[in-house]
């Protein structure tokens, strides 16, 4: 049947809002701080054949991750055979989720004893066993150290607990309590949406539901099929690096993209990627989808409903054996590093199709931090983490933005007042961290500096950075973000460098320091207006050295800093002839040995 635009529209944007109210459940609800501080959790609705309907203001990378569980779960469980009451669960990376703790919860929605559609929500949970509290060691060597494997299972049958499954989790976590919480608040979110979508039906019917199911799918489609029509055709490739697996500390593991646009269908092809890893950053192939997704969205029409119809002219190549299609039982745990850089591939490739809506390159990680120990308190155990952000790529027409997650991940870093209120750690600083957004025309956004300490007691830490050893690049003559950095000060007064990844043990006293990357610049950096120049060096954002090396804009003394406007066009001069005409560049910054043997110390393309 045909359903009316006006109706099309309501309905489209009932389901929009739906997710986004199943999300809010889920973070007001949620138990641990990985969720309820760092948002780091997702909600969608999906169809009866597991394509999304409609998806919150989320995390990109889960979002794109679930459209296989969900295909999987209905394979496994036909919709017919779902009855009322009834709660799916799976994590399994190697049958179409993502890592172990990303947990998928599936709470089926019926309405007069049919399926109509299925509420889906991720959720990172804070312990899902392994190796390491937190269950994200970055020195794994295969998938069992890493945690609890839980294939699709009813986790309620008929609104029943399957009580052998939960007594299994409950005795596999670090924090039963805190998992269960989550568990079941994931549920929880997913009954907003069964109440919800009740009222939709109640009010329009199943014939006109369904109907408009299909129609938002197909317009979705079409609509983005019509923009990737007008993208020359063509291939167009990109290769970056991680900084290493986690294991192997010295190696580069390369990434490599070929997108190719034929017609309004699209290919992505990681064919020349490195091989996979001993260490966990390998990648498995549902985790290829969200970089993809996501850049087609953004790329494309805002207006267009954000559905699975989006992407159903997308292809992947994804050669098995490689770090982006690790054969079982490699580790995954630190997989989202190779997902940021997948999402950086694909990023620069398209910079090449369209280069007035791609930005440059964003910090290119999530520092992902994982702290644990008994509280002195209360004699418990604790597991909390840190989310670090980088700074955004600069823009054509503007800069990037300041400790902020972008791309496909979309976390929050945990608030300090939330650290020291429940944790035994203190943070000594967080501020923006001076210089590190690349140069350009438009300056590239900035990453921070945070000091943690182990204010009681001994605190084991798993920590995840990238671009230590490589760059976000800058573009159209835009420099490098400043690459990231961390260290521990000992309080005998020692200091141990950290080389991007590492597990170690604060000790009482003992201080944990990061830097985070910034974004790459973007355009000519001797453009840049000087009075934009003068408010970041009054701002604290660049240095009176970088306004005179970098953007040839010559300052006065402290506190004013007034442009000297005769000497800043000489210098400026001078700095455009020896550096000669700007070419279409990508600033990659500096490289080291890699995976397949290449020797690389600077990578421009």
């Amino acid at each position: 049947m045909a359903v009316d635009p006006i109706t099309l529209e309501v309905l489209r944007n009932k389901f929009d809002v739906i997710a986004n109210e199943m999300q809010i459940a889920l973070l007001r609800s949620a138990f641990s701080s990985n969720i309820k501080e760092a948002n780091d959790a997702s909600s969608a609705l999906f169809s009866v054949h597991g394509e999304t309907i409609a998806q919150a203001t989320s995390i990109p990378a889960h979002l794109g991750f679930m459209v296989p569980v969900m295909q999987k779960m209905i394979s496994l469980f036909p919709v017919d055979t779902m009855v009322e009451g009834d709660v799916f669960i799976m994590n399994d990376p190697y049958d179409g989720a993502s890592h172990l703790p990303d947990i998928i919860v599936a709470v089926p929605i019926h309405y007069q004893g049919r399926v109509e559609c299925i509420a889906g929500i991720m959720a990172h949970n804070q312990d899902v066993g392994g190796k390491s509290p937190g269950s994200v060691p970055t020195d794994a060597t295969e998938l069992f150290q890493e945690g609890i494997v839980i294939p699709p299972l009813r986790f309620y049958d008929a609104g029943k607990p399957n009580e052998t499954l939960h007594a299994m989790i409950r005795k596999n976590v670090r924090l039963p309590e805190t998992v269960m919480g989550d568990l079941h608040s994931q549920i929880a979110a997913g009954n907003v949406g069964k109440a919800r979508i009740g009222e939709i039906l109640d009010e329009y019917g199943q014939d006109t539901f369904r109907a408009a199911i299909d129609e938002l799918l197909d317009r979705a489609e079409a609509m983005t099929r019509e923009v990737l029509s007008t993208l020359p055709d063509g291939t167009y490739t990109f290769t970056d690096y991680l900084d290493n697996d986690g294991v192997v500390l010295d190696e580069l593991v390369k990434i490599r993209a070929a997108i190719t646009v034929k017609g309004s269908d699209i290919t992505f092809d990681y064919t020349g990627s490195g091989a996979q890893t001993r260490g966990p950053v390998n990648s498995v192939p549902s985790n290829a989808l969200a970089p993809a997704y996501y850049w087609v969205k953004a790329i494309t029409d805002p207006t267009i409903p954000n559905n699975s119809g989006c992407a159903r002219m997308l292809h992947f190549v994804l050669p098995e054996g490689s770090v982006v299609n690790p054969r079982h039982p490699a580790p995954v745990s630190a997989r989202g590093a190779t997902m940021i850089r997948m999402n950086d591939v694909v990023q620069g490739a398209l910079a090449q199709v369209w280069p007035e809506r791609v930005p440059a390159a964003p910090c290119g990680q999530t520092m992902f931090a994982t702290f644990a120990g008994t509280h002195p308190d209360t004699g418990r155990p604790y597991v909390t983490c840190e989310m670090g952000a980088g700074g955004t790529g600069a823009r054509l027409d503007q800069d990037g933005l300041d400790i902020l997650e972008v791309g496909i991940s979309n976390t929050m870093n945990v608030p300090s007042e939330a650290f020291e209120t429940s944790f035994p750690l203190r943070i000594h600083t967080f501020r923006i961290r001076r210089d590190s957004g690349g140069i350009g025309r438009r300056r590239g956004g900035l990453g921070y500096e945070k000091v943690f300490e182990a204010a009681a007691g001994d605190v084991y830490v798993s920590l995840r950075g990238e671009r230590y050893f490589t760059q976000p690049w800058g573009v159209h003559g835009g420099g490098a973000g400043a690459p990231g950095q961390g260290w521990i000060d000992r309080v005998g007064g020692t200091r141990e460098e950290i080389r991007s990844k590492k597990e170690f043990t604060l000790h009482t006293g003992d201080k944990l320091t990061i830097y985070t990357p910034g974004g790459g610049g973007y355009g000519d950096p001797l453009t840049r207006e000087p009075e934009l120049v003068q408010r970041d060096v009054l701002d604290g954002r660049v240095s009176p050295e970088v306004a005179r090396d970098g953007y040839g804009v010559v300052l006065g003394a402290a506190p004013e800093h007034p442009i000297d406007a005769a000497a800043t066009t000489a210098l400026r001069g001078e700095k455009a002839a020896e550096r000669g005409e700007i070419t279409w560049t990508f600033d990659h910054g500096r490289h080291g040995r890699t995976n397949d043997g290449e020797l690389n110390l600077t990578h421009v393309g």
